[in-house]
């Protein structure tokens, strides 16, 4: 899994432009959580599908940002989280233990 890691309000101008050419997924992780660390690790063991880009956000460093990626897309804030943004927006949002590689690349394919 290669993350393009999350770490500024500037990247989510970026992400959007980018989503009008080929989705774009965020994870929120939480490494407190033993949930999200399940999710994290399913996805790394998983191949994640070539036509869309990967953002991981740390909950813990970055919290403002997770609420502002909230606030843009229309979400309500889980942790752990998966949010696919494509043509600028939130197709599809899940968390928890329904987070799976499967789901998101027949969410990207569409």
């Amino acid at each position: 899994m290669n993350w393009i890691e999350f770490k500024s309000e500037d990247q989510i101008k970026e992400l959007i432009e980018k989503s009008h050419d080929k989705p774009q997924v965020i994870f929120k992780h939480s490494s407190r959580c033993g949930i999200s660390a399940m999710a994290k690790g399913r996805l790394e063991r998983s191949i994640a599908p070539s036509n869309a880009d990967f953002y991981f956000l740390d909950l813990l460093n970055y919290r403002n940002l997770s609420n502002t990626i909230s606030s843009q897309f229309n979400v309500y804030h889980e942790s752990p989280q998966i949010l696919i943004i494509k043509n600028g927006q939130c197709i599809y949002d899940e968390s928890h233990g329904s987070i799976t590689m499967d789901e998101i690349e027949e969410q990207v394919a569409i």
